[in-house]
């Protein structure tokens, strides 16, 4: 009989713990989020003329020679698949990421100048989905975004300046410029040439 009892016991604490802690706890954090980060909570999403465009957590690639590159990605089979988020797992002796990152310097010099290229712009983050750009490999590419733009080097790089994140409470992480948000402003205020 007591076997009985703590086994009826056992499973109704199951069955109550799977409801707090399964359905109660996360839907009681689901809201406080929405109600205290809302923007935060739904992906950081970016809209312009009431479309979602992208999101501040997540890189997308620009092919336009008049937007600054994002890193490359490794992320799924075309690169830049929010679904598929993760490196190549490539070390650095492995032939594969030593010809990508050669073919990708000599891509990035053909685009823009013969000064030492950014590892940044030539390497994926190990999320692959990194939306950031280091303040270098925005420097690096201002001249080709201000000549498409017909727009001075000087005003791109103040809208870079602008753009450029210091590091986290001044210690953590690194500068960092985001890849969408900059070239968003650059669209609002220097509009490509037709």
């Amino acid at each position: 009989m007591n076997v009985w009892k703590n086994t009826i016991v056992a499973l109704l604490m199951t069955a109550v713990m799977a409801v707090v802690l399964g359905l109660g706890y996360p839907l009681v954090v689901t809201a406080i989020a929405q109600a205290l980060f809302s923007d935060k909570a739904n992906g950081q999403l970016v809209y312009r003329e009431g479309r979602i465009v992208g999101s501040r957590l997540i890189g997308q690639p620009f092919s336009s020679a008049g937007y600054f590159r994002s890193r490359p990605s490794a992320a799924g089979s075309a690169g830049y698949d929010p679904t598929a988020s993760g490196g190549s797992n490539f070390g650095p002796t492995n032939r594969a990421l030593v010809d990508r990152v050669a073919a990708g310097v000599a891509a990035a010099r053909r685009k823009d100048q013969t000064k030492p290229v950014p590892i940044d712009l030539v390497t994926a983050s190990g999320s692959g989905l990194d939306p950031h750009i280091s303040p270098a490999a925005a420097e690096f590419q201002m001249a080709r975004v201000a000549r498409e733009r017909g727009i001075p080097e000087s005003v791109v790089r103040r809208v870079v300046a602008e753009h450029t994140e210091e590091r986290d409470l001044g210690v953590l992480g690194e500068a960092r410029v985001n890849v969408l948000l900059l070239n968003l402003a650059l669209d609002a205020r220097y509009p490509m040439r037709k």
